[in-house]
């Protein structure tokens, strides 16, 4: 009903001010320029086009509503599960086992239309479950798993602390063994689903190894309390949190074993690092799409925006951004699949990929004019969208410096700071 009344309401407002449809009514996909999906297998075509038809008819319609009250349109949850990409490449206890690609052309659709819905997805899918497939024991993996492929269930992924984000390494938050299982004790920090995760994946500094460990713990433990973070200026419908623990008690069969240290959790990121360079992806496809339509609806000085050689130009500029992230994207995911990539090569496509991004978001905002600051013709709220994404799961500065350490063989995170003389 919802998604029926907001299209109604778009139709409206587009006949009462007829200046260019709005991204309620999403636009067919123009950016595919280069033809790559040539390069995708059946399989891989079928994701592509089972996302972007579920997107364009049930969450465009309704992600402004929602973008504009930063809150979560529950409602979807159902829609995104039938669309079987929970789990992505994780194989069995239900996941539907796609290959990378696939899992990351899923992403990219997504985000075409909103990049809230791609972030609550990856959160869950390519770092929770990705997590306790990839350093979980058996009998986690068949608990929690299946239920969390079918949206049943929803995670959430904490390893940023108010203190410690680029630094996570040196993460504070404490577990300490006692009988039958563990107390965490420490705070996390833009956590995505928290608010309403039933299952979060924890990651504490236990306080006899002085390494770093993964835990499971449910929703509504003693001693856990999670506040919603506010007045962000992007991914405003995702739900990012602040998580307090005193003395959460989580029992020894929720202590993932495969976590012994921050190299393990860096596996885990070195996956999600590459559906994260395919969100800019998507996005940008989606700001391509808008503009290239807008253009050609929208009227000045007699003639369509499109007829203007500079609006040609700045579109063009746009389109060639998008088929090289594209083509960066998918060679990552090639990589990956024949077990070569490397963490510098991840951390490369993801800080290029979202600089071109915001490249193209403030040429989109410049095509659109003043409409072009308004969520309802998508760009607007794609700029701000970006933002967030530029930075998480490493900034651009420390991706790069990844990628810097890795062709020189110097590390430089951590400069010498001389002490002052008395």
């Amino acid at each position: 009903m919802a998604s029926c009344s907001s299209q109604t309401k778009a139709l409206d407002i587009s006949k009462a001010f007829p200046q260019a449809t709005p991204a309620s009514i999403f636009p067919s996909c123009t950016s595919d320029y280069f033809h790559y999906e040539d390069l995708l297998t059946p399989e891989e075509q079928g994701i592509r086009i089972r996302v972007r038809d579920c997107m364009e008819s049930e969450i465009a319609p309704v992600m402004t509503t929602y973008w504009e009250k930063a809150e979560f349109p529950f409602h979807v949850v159902p829609k995104l599960a039938e669309l079987r990409i929970a789990g992505g490449t994780i194989k069995g206890y239900g996941c539907p086992g796609m290959s990378i690609t696939g899992s990351a052309i899923a992403t990219a659709e997504v985000a075409r239309v909103d990049a809230s819905c791609s972030t609550f997805i990856l959160v869950h899918s390519s770092l929770a479950m990705l997590t306790i497939a990839m350093c979980g024991s058996e009998e986690q993996k068949h608990k929690y798993l299946p239920y969390l492929a079918e949206l049943k269930a929803v995670a959430c992924w904490a390893l940023t602390e108010p203190d410690y984000g680029s630094d996570a390494s040196s993460l504070r938050t404490t577990a300490t063994k006692v009988d039958g299982g563990w107390i965490l004790d420490g705070q996390k920090r833009w956590i995505g689903n928290s608010t309403f995760a039933d299952v979060l994946v924890i990651f504490a500094r236990n306080t006899s190894t002085s390494q770093i460990n993964g835990y499971i713990v449910r929703k509504n433990a003693p001693g856990l309390s999670v506040s919603k973070i506010e007045n962000k200026i992007g991914l405003r419908m995702v739900q990012n949190g602040d998580i307090l623990m005193r003395r959460v008690f989580v029992p020894d069969e929720d202590r993932l074993p495969g976590v012994n240290s921050f190299h393990d959790t860096n596996k885990v990121l070195a996956i999600s690092r590459v559906m994260v360079a395919w969100q800019p992806i998507g996005i940008s496809m989606g700001i391509y799409d808008m503009c290239n339509r807008y253009l050609k609806e929208r009227k000045q000085f007699g003639a369509p925006l499109a007829a203007f050689q500079i609006n040609q130009q700045k579109l063009v500029q746009m389109l060639g951004n998008v088929q090289a992230m594209i083509l960066v994207g998918w060679r990552l995911c090639k990589l990956y699949e024949k077990g070569d990539m490397t963490i510098g090569q991840a951390g490369l496509a993801k800080s290029w990929i979202t600089l071109r991004a915001r490249e193209t978001a403030a040429l989109g905002r410049e095509l659109l004019g003043g409409n072009g600051i308004l969520a309802d013709f998508l760009v607007g709220k794609a700029f701000c969208d970006l933002e967030p994404i530029y930075t998480y799961e490493g900034t651009y500065d420390i991706n790069t410096l990844v990628t810097a350490r890795e062709i020189t063989g110097i590390a430089s995170f951590k400069p010498v700071v001389a002490q002052s003389r008395l």
